[in-house]
């Protein structure tokens, strides 16, 4: 994955990544192809082999929102396991193309009550992904429109960050209208809000639409960061 995120694949053992390879169909997609539509029933799961995927929701007035965005090493399209009528709650799209997994629901299923090693690894993986999930909701509710884009930025930095010489490049390509959908905001929003923190010497503006964090304490600072750890503090 890009970044320093620690995906499903570093959560789960070696023979837990075996036995999913048993079960799957490799498929290769192009960007902009849909894996899978919010409401749809869920019978399939995703493990990206390359590539990176990118979950949406669609609100009642017609906004996008971006949820997430996993590369290499994740798996998506987890809404549940063993119950009967399991259905996406996202879109799930290809951003970058790439390799995928497509393993069946109820393999996976019948795998985990075979194997309590595996299911006990499953569990903690969702566990995990459930705390990140609350922490970053939270972030978005308490903090308003600007306390939720630095944290929004300080996510970015532990799931997508790179070491730079002037601090912390996001190794993801982002437009403006991009990170408006991660926050529900308006991209004149952002771009008022990026121009701020560029003035203030906290963040520059690099080609390819990737942000240098030059001062993440600033970041942290202004919204009382609890400091988190990064396993929690990601996107």
């Amino acid at each position: 994955m890009t970044g320093n995120g620690i995906t499903f694949v570093d959560q789960v053992t070696p023979d837990f990544v075996k036995s999913l390879e048993t079960l799957a169909i490799r498929k290769t997609y192009t960007p902009d192809a849909t894996l899978f539509m919010d409401g749809e029933k869920a019978t399939q799961l995703f493990l990206i082999a390359s590539g990176q995927i990118k979950l949406t929701k669609t609100t009642n007035d017609g906004k996008e929102l971006t949820l997430q965005i996993f590369g290499a090493g994740e798996l998506v399209g987890v809404s549940g396991l063993f119950e009967q009528e399991l259905t996406y709650t996202s879109t799930g799209t290809m951003l970058l193309a790439g390799e995928v997994w497509i393993i069946p629901r109820q393999g996976l299923e019948k795998m985990l009550i075979k194997n309590g090693q595996f299911c006990v690894e499953f569990l903690r993986w969702m566990g995990l992904m459930n705390r990140r999930m609350q922490s970053k909701f939270r972030d978005l509710l308490l903090n308003g429109k600007i306390g939720a884009f630095y944290s929004t930025l300080i996510r970015m930095t532990n799931t997508y960050g790179k070491p730079h010489p002037n601090g912390i490049l996001i190794d993801l390509s982002l437009t403006n209208r991009d990170l408006a959908q991660f926050l529900g905001l308006t991209r004149e929003s952002v771009n008022r809000m990026l121009s701020d923190l560029k003035k203030q010497g906290v963040v520059d503006l690099l080609p390819h639409g990737h942000i240098l964090i030059k001062n993440l304490a600033f970041l942290k600072e202004a919204i009382f960061c609890d400091d988190c750890p990064p396993d929690f503090c990601q996107m």
